[in-house]
């Protein structure tokens, strides 16, 4: 099988439509069905149920399809890993989700820095769940991580720092005077329903509450009344005057890991992994 069957045949899975696949291929249509054809012929095994209304995958297909995305993925990561360790002045990706980790991040590119021979660190903010997808294509070389709250499957992890969660409330709130709460509290306040994040889809889970992506539209929201959030306690940290961060109690722990890609042998990872179980 070659790559650019592969690519033919996942852009015509994604998009279940030839003339789209095409268009997003720059190529025509003909040529297209011809090449799934054959690469179907090859395999002996019908990858697409074809009528005049529609295309479907079939179970051969949607395996291939896991699998070539995978791959396909691994070949983007390694190009652009290449490319980076052929540079004159080595360099890695780090990948965090914006407004997280603040104090330990300082502190990790600082010791990081100080260390002999550190290469240039360079900062890939994202949002939820975006730190598969980043490392795996090869964009980012290592991503810190929120446990539970970020899946780090296919993925190695160091825990690095755990920490309590907190609610996030309008400062004028009632509850923004306690001293403490427990999620019950926060939970079932109808007029502030709790916040949806996506999930590794993309998608939102159902619910009344306001969909985020990122902590700087959360504070805005919950600043207008609109929603509320239990969060770690670091993200909560130096918050503007409108907002109220209260510790909740029976909240579980959060953890702050270090993740990078199983297969990764780049020596500027492996020292910054050393630098951040160090810290």
């Amino acid at each position: 099988m070659e790559l650019r069957e592969l690519r033919y045949f996942v852009a015509v899975a994604e998009e279940l439509h030839f003339g789209k696949a095409a268009q997003r291929l720059g190529m025509a249509q003909p040529p297209l069905s011809r090449a799934i054809t054959q690469l179907e012929r090859r395999l002996g095994t019908a990858l697409l149920e074809r009528t005049s209304r529609k295309v479907t995958l079939t179970a051969a297909g949607g395996v291939l399809l896991d699998e070539g995305r995978a791959i396909l993925s691994a070949v983007t990561a390694a190009e652009r890993r290449t490319r980076r360790a052929a540079t004159a002045h080595p360099s890695l990706v780090l990948a965090v989700k914006s407004g997280t980790a603040g104090e330990l991040l300082t502190k990790l590119l600082d010791a990081y820095a100080a260390e002999p021979g550190a290469a240039t660190v360079e900062l890939l903010l994202c949002e939820a769940h975006q730190h598969q997808l980043l490392l795996r294509d090869g964009r980012a070389d290592v991503a810190l991580l929120h446990l539970p709250f970020d899946s780090a499957a296919g993925l190695d992890t160091e825990p690095l720092h755990s920490e309590g969660q907190v609610a996030i409330l309008p400062a004028s709130h009632p509850l923004a005077g306690r001293s403490q709460l427990r999620m019950d509290d926060v939970t079932t306040l109808p007029e502030l329903p709790m916040a949806r994040w996506p999930g590794p889809s993309g998608g939102y889970p159902e619910g009344p509450g306001a969909e985020v992506r990122n902590l700087t539209q959360l504070f805005q929201l919950i600043a207008l009344g609109r929603t509320t959030a239990v969060i770690p306690e670091s993200a909560g940290a130096d918050l503007r005057r409108d907002l109220a961060a209260v510790p909740v109690l029976d909240a579980p722990p959060v953890t702050t890991a270090i993740a990078w890609p199983p297969h990764s042998r780049l020596r500027t990872v492996a020292d910054l992994i050393r630098v951040a179980t160090r810290l």
